[in-house]
């Protein structure tokens, strides 16, 4: 039962470390991902300075931004707190061993003095000739044998234990040296954050100026996604319309139905959630409806898809096999590429260049085009829909 136990409570120990390690992997990867987009939204932010850029689109990359110093300073947060506990813990632990390093101490100093006061072998020769039989003498000898055994053994165990307070006591200069790394790392993003606020601040100021110029941009912007989402729901349409057959009273036949992949997909369906983003870089317009970033009671167009913020020039990827359904050019746009998953569809607008064609099979991480720069704004434009529902991308996108 007791070696049970032990084994048990050494799989648990082990869980434990395994565990720990596990979440130290994952917040760094974590924080890396928030360092890179930030860094992705810093070049674009540079990119618009040379372009014709609008203070709303640069207001939306700040806010982005800001969210990730946020995130990466509660990070930092959490792991300052982690630290913390651990080096509190270290700190009771080097306690206990310092303790039992006291009480090693006392015991070999008390075998030290008493061997030392009778430091003379005549006393010891004495102790023993002195015994009344060969059995008392014999076992005198075995204590004195005992003592210096035991002098030599709390001597090793003084010697070990010095060694472990070492150690330990080291293990906790480097907590301590990590513990203030990151708190002056943290205070570096704090810093960063304020300055952003700042620049945030100084272009809602501008917005606020000048709203008659920007509720002319937003109504021309809805018109174009109006126009974008007639032109897919049209071709979705086209795509999955009811089999062929004679209306009552006509002559006419309708156009033969393309027929669904139904493999195709199946497979889609059960990549939810895994599949390849398209572009690497952070959303920066969400799926669904939202509210103008300055102006809360305006109500900005309806999203069917995500916004990705990128460089000019970002090669875009197919996220699944598929068949290029159609190209289109929309205005506000530009070249758009409708690719058909079976019942699904995905789409990839605001591109620069098309390297593919109607018709044309295309591999999951085949090159579409390349990412355009509309009005100031390097982003792809992704939408995924189920027959005519569009989906929100990010729960399909790993």
């Amino acid at each position: 039962m007791n070696k049970l136990r032990v084994i048990l409570a050494g799989a648990a120990l082990l869980l434990t470390f395994v565990a720990g390690g596990q979440n130290t992997r994952t917040q760094e990867t974590k924080k890396a991902k928030l360092e890179k987009e930030i860094a992705q939204i810093d070049a674009q932010l540079k990119a618009n300075a040379s372009k014709t850029s609008t203070a709303q689109s640069d207001l939306v990359l700040i806010r982005k931004k800001i969210a990730n110093r946020n995130e990466l300073i509660a990070e930092s947060d959490r792991e300052i707190a982690r630290i913390g506990s651990e080096i509190k813990a270290k700190q009771s632990e080097i306690a206990i061993i310092q303790g039992r390093l006291d009480t090693l101490s006392l015991y070999y100093g008390n075998l030290v003095r008493n061997a030392y006061k009778n430091r003379d072998a005549k006393v010891w020769y004495m102790y023993l000739l002195s015994s009344e039989n060969l059995g008392q003498a014999y076992r005198r000898l075995g204590y004195l044998r005992g003592l210096s055994g035991q002098m030599n053994i709390q001597a090793r165990k003084i010697e070990q234990t010095k060694t472990e307070l070492e150690e330990e006591t080291a293990k906790l200069s480097a907590m301590q040296a990590e513990a203030q790394q990151l708190r002056a790392s943290r205070q570096k993003e704090v810093n960063a954050l304020h300055g952003e606020e700042t620049q945030s601040q100084k272009l809602i100021n501008q917005l606020s100026r000048d709203r008659r110029k920007y509720q002319k941009d937003l109504d021309t912007k809805r018109k174009q996604v109006e126009a974008l989402n007639r032109e897919i729901e049209r071709i979705i349409r086209e795509a999955t319309r009811p089999a062929s057959s004679k209306g009552k009273g006509s002559s006419k036949t309708a156009p033969a139905k393309t027929e669904i992949d139904t493999k195709l997909d199946g497979e889609f369906s059960r990549n939810k959630g895994k599949l390849p983003w398209p572009v690497d870089g952070p959303v920066v317009d969400k799926f669904g409806q939202h509210y103008h970033p300055v102006y809360k009671n305006v109500k900005l167009p309806y999203n069917n898809g995500v916004g990705i913020a990128v460089a000019a020039g970002t090669r875009v990827q197919a996220v699944f096999d598929g068949v290029v359904k159609q190209i289109v050019v929309m205005p506000g746009y530009n070249n758009c590429v409708l690719v058909q998953h079976g019942s699904y569809f995905s789409f990839y607008c605001k591109l620069k260049t098309v390297s593919v064609k109607a018709g044309d099979k295309v591999k999951t991480g085949q090159a579409l085009g390349t990412v355009d720069t509309i009005a100031g704004e390097s982003q792809l434009h992704f939408q995924i829909w189920k027959g005519t529902t569009p989906q929100n991308p990010e729960l399909w996108l790993r």
